[in-house]
């Protein structure tokens, strides 16, 4: 039988930001005049290496990670 090995990682949330935006110029106008969240969190791995991760999500994503 082969076994599977299984990996646990955990990270350290160290910060967390967002901000409200609405893009009123794009190349692709589907997403034009819609509100957006910018997430910014800053974590840490098991070593204590610090990174920075960014990333948009709409209204209804956000308001869901509070759900």
């Amino acid at each position: 039988p082969q076994s599977r090995a299984k990996y646990k990682f955990s990270l350290q949330l160290i910060d967390f930001q967002w901000k409200l935006g609405m893009a009123v110029s794009s190349d692709s106008c589907r997403s034009l005049k819609y509100p957006y969240v910018a997430v910014m969190l800053k974590v840490a791995d098991h070593s204590g290496q610090v990174k920075n991760k960014s990333f948009e999500m709409t209204i209804p994503q956000f308001q869901s990670m509070y759900r």
